[in-house]
């Protein structure tokens, strides 16, 4: 037994020998690995309010926006080397030769008397073809207020110079009459058929009161084009045959735009001075019958007669 135990002894030793000794351990082996990371959770929103989905990218989408105007911003601040300035030479040597010389022959800053200035118009047209002679005045009202927002017709002593095309809208017996005082189309219910196809071949459409609900149904057709019929431009209307020969002997409609000015052609070059002023001095008495009970200050501002691509002439304002 002895001999045993002495034996079993020296094999401990040996095994003894064999074991490595133990190295130190560091003090990050001896901490524990940290846990794999859990998947992320889902974000929660409400349903509505400022913790929705919606409304978190809609203030991202802000933030972003105004990041990329700053951007911008910096961007421009940033100074950029000029090059020379263009030569731009005045507006009336860009203009033809026809129009400079007429230009020469009015005086600037010069106001004309209603005739002297209607001579000139003539004098001063520079184009070939029988110009329109036109009359701008600026008015001192505000079309924005329902009763200065000036609109009216007249029927000019010596007519337009234009041919006018009349169409009727009416029943079939007043449209026999209508042909008679002159209209070019007088139908019923075969005008609408017209419409339908997008024919339109007239300058003025005149309708009696009962048959205007027929074409509200075309009003977004012949409104833009200035064709539906008004009560205020005297185009709806029981007198029909009244209505055609005015149009045809030279009825216009005049109206103060959003700039509260009014322009009117009162007629063409070749007509001579003569009738050129007594449209334009019938266009003055009616544009001052219209002239509003409310309005405080001058009525008329400016006045400027001209002819078709001729240089303006301004005129004499009495017509405060």
């Amino acid at each position: 037994m002895h001999h045993r135990k002495e034996i079993m002894t020296k094999k401990e030793v040996k095994a003894e020998e064999q074991v490595p000794e133990e190295q130190p351990v560091s003090v990050e082996e001896t901490t524990e690995a940290p846990a794999e990371a859990t998947e992320a959770e889902p974000e929660k929103f409400a349903k509505s309010g400022k913790k929705s989905k919606k409304h978190i990218e809609e203030v991202k989408a802000e933030e972003e926006r105004q990041a990329r105007k700053e951007e911008r911003k910096a961007l421009d601040k940033e100074v950029k080397p000029k090059g020379a300035a263009p030569i731009v030479r005045p507006k009336l040597e860009r203009r033809s030769k026809k129009y400079q010389e007429s230009a020469k022959l009015i005086e600037k800053g010069k106001a004309y008397s209603l005739k002297d200035a209607t001579e000139l118009a003539i004098k001063t047209s520079p184009v070939k073809f029988d110009a329109s002679v036109e009359l701008h005045v600026r008015l001192g009202i505000d079309p924005r207020q329902a009763d200065q927002n000036i609109r009216s017709t007249l029927v000019l002593p010596n007519g337009n110079g234009k041919s006018v095309k009349v169409a009727v809208f009416a029943p079939a017996d007043i449209c026999k009459a209508a042909k008679a005082a002159g209209a070019d189309y007088a139908e019923d219910e075969e005008f609408l058929k017209k419409l339908e196809k997008g024919t339109i071949d007239f300058d003025v459409l005149i309708s009696t009161p009962q048959y205007m609900p027929k074409l509200g149904k075309y009003a977004r057709v012949l409104g833009p084009k200035g064709l539906m019929p008004n009560p205020k431009a005297g185009t709806v209307t029981n007198d029909i045959e009244k209505a055609v020969k005015e149009s045809k002997a030279g009825k216009v409609e005049y109206r103060v735009d959003k700039q509260s000015i009014v322009h009117i052609g009162i007629g063409k070059v070749s007509f001579g001075a003569d009738k050129i002023l007594e449209n334009a001095t019938a266009f003055f008495d009616s544009l001052k019958a219209q002239k509003p009970a409310s309005l405080k200050g001058s009525y008329v501002k400016s006045v400027f007669m001209t002819t078709t691509m001729g240089p303006s002439i301004m005129v004499e304002n009495l017509y405060n």
